[in-house]
């Protein structure tokens, strides 16, 4: 172990990132192959191979991504209060590989119980690593801007070969090597977490180090357990998805209350303030998210029935479009975004995070307006352009940009050190609640048994155009009331 290393050594590095971000990135970026690879099956494998029905199938699509993000909340806290973020990590990671391989071994009978362990695994891996992210800045360090920059990059770069290999294996090859691909790049990042661990000092250890050895051992252990003992609870939950909705309300009501706790027993008035403008973020990120998270469920399904396969020159199948698409304009436009702000920043033209925030939902929801104009290049049979579909993405992408990588900063920065873990993980819970929300809509549009082609283009179009309109509204209200929540954020921009 390289403890040696103190964290002023690594919060004072020379140039623009700290080395570290390039290992946590890579680490990311592998777990992000095999989380974006099985968010862009799981609609289709349940339609295609398990005989669900469409809406259906949005309905379990939302209530095994709410489920991911509601663990995200609770590894959080374990990590924060027991665990510390990397033995979290560690832990995560070694369940996310059984579930893979689970998948891999029998796809069809033991799809459930794969999932369920993925489940449990990402709730442990994912928060963890965006907190050590930003414990590798000082509190008033610019540059955070730019490293979470660099990390999202890395976790599009994952996005883009996992939504990718993941669909087109299962589809043109056969679904174990599918999952089995998955399981195998977890396995490399993990690989690359164990060897590169020694450079993060004392990031990211446990948070019991000044209890005595046996006591750290049994909460650490009653961790592992309890986690384990959880697999029935969220499979019977993941299989009926009335009861995913009971799990949701009850966590979502929680930790609220948890919330309101823990700020109220901060004394400072700023800090609460701050903390009351980060849930704003929050917020408007669920409603994002319940928008943008189409592509998994509803848009899924659309690109499998309704789209033909020519994009400019090239014969590509939809579905790998649709997963992978959004990850490879994020990759070429992130740089490009981030000159731009930095272009009005020295201008003094760069519009505030709430503005940003503003101008992500409107063009979101130009985005949905486009998905809705498909409608009007579509035949006979109910075939419609895959070129106008891509350039909806694109659209979808730049909203994204405006909101994504600042989101995850902007919670660092207005909460304090000790709350980082629960923050984040409010941050991926309100994910969860959208993810929810986002298959309740998706399966609103798609509730016609039976449909044919053309019905269904007509149902999904119809829903896209009611989001984009939700869309356009949030945008607005952001942009009007942005001197209000700036306010709230005293110092922090």
């Amino acid at each position: 172990m390289n403890q040696a290393q103190t964290i002023e050594d690594i919060q004072n590095f020379e140039g623009k990132y700290p080395k570290q971000l390039w290992y946590l990135s890579l680490v990311e970026m592998w777990e992000r192959f095999c989380f974006y690879g099985m968010r862009g099956v799981l609609a289709f494998f349940m339609v295609d191979q398990l005989g669900l029905s469409d809406q259906k199938s949005n309905l379990q699509y939302g209530a095994i991504q709410a489920f991911v993000y509601a663990f995200t909340f609770i590894g959080g806290i374990f990590a924060d209060k027991i665990l510390g973020f990397r033995k979290s990590l560690f832990w995560g990671g070694s369940l996310m590989i059984i579930g893979n391989l689970i998948l891999a071994f029998s796809p069809h009978d033991l799809f459930y119980i794969g999932i369920t362990l993925s489940i449990i695994g990402t709730g442990f891996f994912k928060p963890n690593i965006s907190s050590m992210v930003g414990e590798l800045y000082h509190e008033k360090d610019n540059r955070r801007d730019a490293g979470y920059g660099l990390f999202y990059a890395g976790i599009n770069v994952g996005g883009l070969l996992g939504g990718a290999l993941c669909i087109y294996l299962g589809k043109y090859y056969n679904w174990h090597l599918c999952f089995l691909s998955a399981a195998l790049v977890m396995i490399f990042g993990l690989g690359t977490f164990i060897f590169t661990k020694k450079h993060l000092g004392p990031i990211g250890i446990s948070p019991l180090l000044h209890l005595p050895e046996t006591k750290q051992k049994i909460y650490e252990i009653a961790t592992y357990i309890g986690s384990l003992l959880c697999i029935p609870l969220i499979f019977i939950m993941v299989r009926n998805t009335a009861y995913t909705d009971y799990f949701m309300y009850t966590i979502g009501v929680v930790a609220l209350i948890y919330f309101l706790f823990e700020t109220l027993k901060i004394k400072d008035k700023k800090a609460q303030y701050k903390l009351l403008a980060a849930f704003v973020f929050i917020f408007c990120y669920f409603i994002f998210m319940a928008i943008s998270e189409q592509s998994g469920g509803s848009l899924s399904l659309f690109a499998k029935d309704n789209l033909d396969h020519k994009i400019l020159f090239l014969n590509i199948d939809p579905n790998v479009v649709n997963n992978s698409v959004n990850s490879f304009f994020v990759i070429v436009f992130s740089p490009i975004i981030g000159i731009l702000w930095l272009g009005l920043y020295k201008r003094k033209l760069e519009p505030n995070t709430v503005v940003k925030f503003g101008l992500g939902f409107i063009l979101l929801a130009a985005s949905f307006y486009v998905f809705y104009a498909t409608r009007f290049f579509a035949n006979v049979q109910g075939i419609s352009s895959l070129n106008v579909f891509t350039f909806a993405y694109l659209l979808l992408t730049l909203g994204e940009l405006c909101i994504g990588p600042i989101g995850m900063s902007i919670i660092t920065k207005l909460s304090p050190k000790k709350m980082f873990g629960m923050m984040m993980g409010l941050w991926f819970l309100f994910s969860a609640f959208g993810q929810l929300a986002a298959g309740k809509l998706g399966a609103e549009m798609s509730s016609i048994d039976n449909a044919t082609l053309p019905t269904k283009l007509i149902a999904y179009t119809e829903g896209y155009k009611s989001l984009a309109l939700y869309s356009l509204i949030a945008g607005l209200v952001l942009i009007i009331f942005s001197q209000l929540i700036k306010k709230l954020m005293a110092e922090v921009r």
